[in-house]
């Protein structure tokens, strides 16, 4: 027993115990979330497109506007800093802030959906051919596999409805709002499965707790990061790089044979690899280091862009009615957006997507940003003066000095291209931005959009996040994150290793298994068949013989 305890205190028999036990517990985790990584490169979760959606959108009609904003608001509650005037499926205007929506011809609130006006509308969106095969698949009062992100959980109940066409597609509509708000089908929910649902064990009946499965899956993630630290040390500490060990197959640098004289090899190459997106994917959850992002923005900055809170008084009939002449060149709009920019309402129209083919939406799992659509800007106040691209440059300055009143600049710039922290590997976030740098306490950085008049904020926890996560995670550094397809070759090579480094523990962990197994039932055994002592044998001799 001596030698045992001697054994457990030597700190290299530790961690030797300890890697291989938690190996044991996260050798099929790191399997999987390597395999799904790879995955998750491509596709993602199904997901109801902006494509299809607006596909189903008339162009925005006002003829038939008789309800101001204003009253609408006042009718009906409405408080928004943005509301956006649009067409709704069923060919009528409305007013939309928030989750609320408004017939802006009648004030009437829009409704929800039950049962029999889900599938009405389910027949109304798919093509004619498929529209006698819609049926009601169930009412989800809780999440199901396909329903679990926050903004989908908001909006339950929802109807489930099967569409019976060849790519088994179904659709989820709230029976809050009466819209659609997710869409698969069996092509897009077997490559969300192999993708996400793995790769962020996203399993139904565990994810509907939220904290439980933030809290499990982000300590998780450390605790592998540890398990593949301890893995390094020995691995280093036990290769023999000028020496050798003998063993029965010949000399060698490492004391394993078989499947763990692998594993030993590729943890020296690929082991900083499993440590980096182990801890990398627990960063995104939050752990272990809840300080490193950006703080909440302080009240100034909150109204640094809008200044005021909406006037919906200015925002008249007449006033939208001009605005929409005024895109008509360009484009008709399927919606506007009123937003507030230095106290001033203005309407936003965005240039509606090409026409969506029902086909080409089957197994639609992309989760990069669509592609950016042209917008135009239009004054409520002077609609007469026509449409614009983007805001006047200099009032960035403004938005600028009423985020940070008082606080010294370190340096400003137009930045033309992306830098380090403001970027898109699609190419997707509008150019230029004002980029402000400030001297204060959390080193502020502001970015400034002109083109929509919108702000963005970085403190030095953000920046932190950003290359402990992304960069870490994505390998989204600068001199590799937009050279495709070198980010791509890059990515599944380092995939492969740590795969490799993950899958040649299986096979000796299921065999430790199984031998401790084994000495646990002999064990169990040996204690239920006891001999019979000596002295119990002598009585039961005797009085055997005195029944005799």
């Amino acid at each position: 027993m001596g030698v045992n305890v001697r054994k457990l205190l030597d700190w290299k028999t530790l961690f030797i115990y300890f890697h291989r036990w938690m190996g044991i517990a996260f050798g099929v985790v790191f399997v999987v979330w390597f395999i799904s990584g790879v995955a998750m490169m491509y596709v993602g979760m199904p997901h109801l497109s902006d494509t299809e959606r607006l596909g189903h959108v008339p162009p925005l009609d006002l003829s038939t506007v008789r309800v101001s904003p204003e009253q609408a608001a006042k009718a009906q509650g409405l408080t928004a800093d943005r509301l956006s005037i649009e067409m709704y499926f069923d060919g009528r205007p409305i007013y939309r802030a928030g989750t609320k929506k408004v017939y802006a011809d009648s004030g009437a609130l829009v409704g929800g959906a039950d049962k029999t006006d889900a599938v009405a509308t389910i027949r109304r969106w798919v093509p004619s051919a498929y529209a006698a095969t819609v049926r009601y698949d169930g009412r989800l009062t809780d999440s199901d596999q396909w329903t679990l992100y926050n903004e989908q959980r908001a909006q339950m109940p929802l109807h489930r409805i099967a569409v019976g066409d060849p790519a088994g597609t179904v659709y989820y509509v709230s029976e809050k709002t009466g819209e659609p708000t997710m869409k698969t089908d069996r092509r897009g929910r077997v490559l969300g499965y192999v993708s996400a649902v793995l790769h962020w064990t996203y399993f139904t009946s565990f994810r509907r707790n939220g904290p439980l499965w933030q809290q499990v899956v982000g300590w998780g993630a450390v605790a592998g990061a540890a398990m593949a630290v301890l893995g390094m040390v020995v691995g280093i500490v036990r290769l023999r790089v000028t020496g050798r060990y003998r063993m029965r197959s010949g000399p060698s640098h490492s004391p394993y044979v078989g499947w763990m004289k692998w594993h030993h090899y590729t943890g020296l190459v690929f082991g900083v690899l499993s440590v980096t997106w182990a801890f990398s994917g627990a960063m995104s959850l939050g752990r272990p280091f809840t300080s490193l992002r950006t703080a909440p923005p302080t009240a100034a900055q909150r109204t640094a862009v809008a200044k005021t809170r909406l006037d919906l008084e200015q925002v008249t009939i007449p006033r939208i009615r001009q605005a929409l002449a005024a895109f008509a060149p360009s484009f008709v709009p399927k919606a506007l957006d009123v937003v507030q920019f230095r106290g001033e309402p203005y309407f936003i129209g965005t240039r509606p997507p090409d026409a969506y083919s029902y086909a080409e939406e089957i197994g639609a799992n992309e989760e990069r940003y669509e592609p950016r659509r042209e917008h135009l800007i239009v004054s409520v106040l002077r609609a007469e003066q026509g449409t614009f691209s983007h805001f006047d440059r200099e009032r960035m300055w403004d938005v600028a000095n009423a985020a940070m009143p008082g606080v010294a600049i370190r340096d400003a710039v137009w930045l033309r291209e992306y830098d380090a922290y403001y970027y898109n590997q699609d190419g997707n976030r509008p150019l230029p931005v004002l980029r402000v740098r400030y001297a204060d306490q959390a080193a502020t950085w502001l970015y400034l959009d002109p083109s929509l008049g919108t702000m963005m904020r970085q403190d030095r926890g953000g920046r932190w996040n950003r290359w402990l996560y992304h960069g870490l995670h994505n390998l989204d550094f600068p001199f590799l994150y937009y050279r495709r397809p070198l980010w791509d070759v890059v990515m599944i090579g380092l995939s492969i290793g740590g795969l490799t480094l993950s899958a040649t523990t299986l096979v000796p962990s299921w065999r430790r298994l199984v031998r401790h197994w084994r000495r646990f039932r002999s064990a169990v055994a040996a204690m239920t068949v006891r001999p019979i002592p000596a002295v119990r044998r002598a009585d039961e001799e005797v009085k055997a013989r005195q029944s005799l």
